[in-house]
């Protein structure tokens, strides 16, 4: 099994090559989703992110007002640290069941879409790492016009992840989206054929077919051993 890791930073286009992956057949884990699903209302995630930030984050039906949090934890550094050590542990618990499931199926390549890939030290699960690049300056302008936010907030938020050159050195593939949407299209076929090149027999051993074969091999080995000594 090969599992890619896709990551990026805030408005630099990592969801447009996520859907790219996913039009393409290849299967998805989207941590946003995850993380979305351990904060739902009475779940482990939701309870100790309630008890650490208190009754003042929910909506009137008991859940999380994700964009209240969001506004909390990216104006304090501490209180960002302190929620994703909350939720760290079920984010990874939820990820790896969603790649559980997806081995169960045979799926032998899958893509990881973990904005915090290399801060949730992820990046160890993953080979090979492909990173959404974006210039400073096109980042903020691209932020600033999707959320319409003054260019101080906006700034803020980049500055609370991990910098994208910071991420580009320590990856595996860069995707550069500082172009246009047709570009992005073009540097995407060039990275899929490197995707779904076939795989290595390490990576085939560790699928779904790799393991079967194991099993087979050990029951025929034992079968001639048997009857060799009979």
């Amino acid at each position: 099994m090969r599992i890619v890791g896709l990551t990026g930073g805030i408005a630099s286009g990592k969801s447009t090559v996520s859907n790219l992956f996913k039009a393409h057949g290849i299967p998805i884990v989207d941590a946003d989703i995850v993380a979305r699903n351990v904060l739902k209302k009475g779940t482990g995630g939701w309870k100790k992110v309630v008890a650490a930030f208190g009754e003042d984050i929910l909506l009137d039906n008991g859940e999380v007002d994700r964009a209240k949090l969001g506004q909390i934890v990216f104006s304090d550094p501490g209180k960002r640290q302190l929620l994703n050590r909350l939720l760290a542990p079920f984010i990874s618990r939820g990820i790896l069941m969603e790649v559980l499931k997806l081995w169960i199926k045979g799926c032998s390549i899958i893509v990881l879409d973990v904005p915090l890939l290399f801060e949730a030290k992820m990046d160890k699960w993953t080979k090979p790492i492909v990173v959404v690049w974006v210039d400073p300056k096109t980042q903020l302008q691209r932020l600033r016009m999707r959320d319409g936010s003054m260019e101080e907030d906006a700034q803020r938020r980049i500055n609370a992840q991990m910098s994208l050159d910071l991420k580009r050195s320590q990856t595996d593939i860069v995707i550069d989206n500082t172009g246009s949407l047709e570009a992005l299209h073009k540097e995407f076929q060039k990275v899929l054929t490197q995707i779904t090149r076939p795989l290595a027999w390490t990576e085939f051993m560790l699928s779904r077919n790799g393991a079967f074969l194991v099993l087979f091999s050990t029951f025929v080995s034992v079968a001639i051993f048997k009857k060799c000594s009979l």
